[in-house]
């Protein structure tokens, strides 16, 4: 998730049970040219384990050689971004606007196949415009590309985040193609990830953006858990704010960390104002103070 799944975020969620993770999407283009801030976005260090890489492009060669350089540098795994609904990247014929050339998809997949030594997967949507499903199309094709894994959204891309994710998109793909196949979309608990692996007959679950602000909820789906005590909160918001300031020093520890605050704290009684007290100070240490003050006063 861009913005979102970075280094710090990624040890959280590994450290609640995640059983991989993936970096945010990383431009193709961007490794090409050398971008710094591209190669800044699958920074990882020995604790993560293993790693997937995802990136998304449209040029099948110049996709290879950005997931080469990524595999060569240890990658586990790279994943294919053929699912993501904004426009500044369908714009360019990139994400989910791949799925109207499942051709494309072929190629693209082959080319990187050729290129790494290391599992290649997609992700994909339940189609590009509204009403028309290509998931099933587009998965034949990245399977005939070989790629290893296909992952499935149950939304059109113009849809974007809004309504329910239909699990019945992953479901027709599970029984066209050989490949394991992943559910994403509106899993959010223990009882909805069991029930879309037990109608869908698919190979496991994703978890996105249920796990913003609540990196807790893959120990909560694999040993059946309670919500984090307010102990285990505090200890994990202050890791990863500590982790911000380590990875990014800390201005932007403390800018970066906002958003997260909001997640975090979304829904607990008064926490608009603490949320207010966050976003006036650039100082991590500050930021602490308010976030222990306010979380001890909790019941």
């Amino acid at each position: 998730m861009a913005g979102v799944t970075d280094l710090p975020f990624r040890l959280l969620c590994r450290e609640q049970g995640a059983a991989f993770a993936y970096t945010e999407m990383i431009s193709a283009k961007g490794v090409h040219y050398k971008s710094a801030a591209s190669f800044e976005l699958a920074r990882t260090m020995p604790q993560e384990g293993q790693l997937g890489v995802q990136l998304f492009g449209s040029e099948p060669e110049v996709m290879a050689e950005a997931a080469k350089i990524f595999a060569d540098g240890g990658a586990a795994l790279i994943d294919v971004n053929m699912g993501c609904p904004m426009r500044k990247i369908t714009g360019n014929g990139e994400g989910s606007a791949l799925m109207r050339d499942p051709g494309l998809i072929t190629r693209i997949t082959e080319a990187i196949i050729r290129a790494v030594e290391v599992p290649v997967t997609v992700k994909l949507r339940r189609g590009f415009d509204t009403g028309t499903e290509t998931c099933v199309d587009c998965a034949k094709a990245a399977e005939q590309g070989g790629a290893a894994a296909v992952t499935v959204h149950g939304r059109f891309r113009e849809e974007y985040y809004s309504g329910r994710s239909d699990w019945g998109a992953a479901a027709r793909v599970k029984a066209a193609v050989r490949i394991p196949v992943i559910l994403s979309g509106d899993v959010v608990d223990r009882e909805s990830a069991l029930a879309a692996l037990r109608t869908t007959g698919v190979d496991g679950v994703m978890i996105g953006r249920a796990s913003m602000g609540d990196p807790w909820i893959f120990r909560r789906i694999i040993e059946n858990g309670g919500l984090p005590t307010r102990e285990e909160r505090l200890t994990a918001i202050l890791r990863h704010l500590e982790l911000l300031r380590e990875f990014k020093g800390e201005r932007t520890a403390a800018s970066e960390f906002r958003k997260h605050a909001a997640w975090y704290l979304k829904g607990l009684p008064g926490s608009a104002a603490v949320r207010d007290n966050i976003c006036k100070t650039s100082d991590v240490d500050a930021i602490r103070r308010i976030v222990a003050d306010y979380l001890t006063t909790l019941t």
